[in-house]
Parts: C-alpha cells; structure tokens; sequence
C-alpha cells in the first residue's frame, strides 16, 4: 500500500514558481536587451526602458526568492536542507549517484528510489543554484556601471576589477542558455521519473506531497 509523505514545504514550492517565472521574464527581457534591433520600429522611445524596467524588477525578485531558499536549506525539513545537495558525503549517497547516473545515460536499468531528490537531480539543483547566484551577481555589477557612484556599484567593482564587463555580459547570456537547456531537461527528468517511479513527482511540487512504496525504500 502507497504512503503519502509531505516532501516539499510552502517555501520550497513557492521559490521554485517564482525562480522559474522571474527566470523565464528575465531570459526574454535580457534577449531584447541584448539584440535591440528586436523592437526596431515600435512605437515609443521608451520601449527599450520599459524592457529594461521589467528586467530588473525580475532580478530583484529572484534574488529575493533565492535568499528564500537558500535560508530555507537550513530552516525546512531534511528533503530541502542543504545536505541533500551534496550526496556523495556518505557511501550510500555515491552508490545511488552512480546508480542514477547510469540510468540517466543508458547503461544501466536499475534506479535509486527516493522520497526527496535523487542524487542526480540533487547535484544538479545544486549546479543551478551556483548559476544563478552567478547571474544576480554578475547582472547587478553591470546594472551598476549605469550609476558608478552608487551603493551597488561599490559592492560589485570587486567584480569588473577581476574581468571585463564585455566578457561578463558575454557570461551572462552564455549562462542563460545553460539554464533554457536545464529548463528543457528538467521537465522531461520530471516527467520520465513521474512514470518510472509512479509517485506524483510532478504534481508534488504543486501539493508537496508524493507516493512512495514502502519496499521501494
């Protein structure tokens, strides 16, 4: 008989909605940024900075969102905690990387049930997150080459005294696609694992809750 556990908390589901929405606008409003002759001939001059308006309104929420969770990899339940990133600090965590992996790539058939992220797919998350917080910070150090007398502009100089702002723009759309690619895995990882393990793996990050097969664990 199927249990029904509580996996994903309020703020675990909240920040993934609203890191993938403010991902989503910030990905297309920074393709406009980026190649402008995409608006050549709308109406209005101030197209561009309304583009530009909603780009950073965007980041400023996701940055908000991952100070959320990161916060809450050390406040939620151990499914979300830190450590859950990190599976190759114990034995079994490495014996179910390999595992994973193999199926992930087609050498093997046999896969790691778990209630919370598989291996895999935790190492991953973690890849993301890393990504991100790139993109925040590497997107406010250019943001605030616009007002170089600001507040921002003297907690990022650091920044563009380590690289140039041309190579970090060319990081940050480099980033972005990495993340479009994630994207496209992400949803089909999510969907062939639904079906594997037939255990709500897509419907838990809308309820939290998942089904698992006590034998399975």
């Amino acid at each position: 008989m199927l249990e029904i556990r509580y996996v994903w908390e309020i703020p675990v589901r909240v920040t993934h909605w609203v890191n993938a929405l403010a991902i989503v606008v910030l990905s297309i409003t920074g393709t406009f940024i980026g190649f402008p002759y995409l608006i050549a001939g709308v109406d209005g001059g101030f197209a561009m900075g309304w583009i530009r308006f909603i780009h950073f309104v965007a980041a400023y929420v996701l940055t908000a969102s991952m100070l959320v969770r990161i916060y809450w990899m050390f406040a939620g339940n151990h499914h979300a905690s830190w450590r859950a990133f990190i599976p190759w600090r114990t034995t079994e965590g490495r014996r179910n990387f390999s595992k994973m992996l193999r199926y992930y790539t087609f050498t093997g058939k046999q896969i790691s049930y778990e209630v919370g992220h598989n291996p895999v797919a935790a190492v991953a998350y973690a890849g993301v997150f890393v990504l991100i917080i790139i993109q925040i910070v590497g997107g406010f150090a250019l943001y605030a080459q616009y007002n170089p007398d600001g507040m921002m502009a003297a907690w990022t100089a650091w920044i563009l005294t380590l690289i140039d702002s041309q190579w970090l723009r060319l990081i940050h759309h480099a980033i972005m696609w990495l993340l479009a690619g994630f994207f496209i895995n992400h949803v089909y990882s999510a969907a062939l694992m639904d079906i594997k393990e037939r255990n709500g793996t897509l419907s838990s990050i809308f309820s939290g809750y998942r089904f698992i097969e006590p034998k399975d664990l």
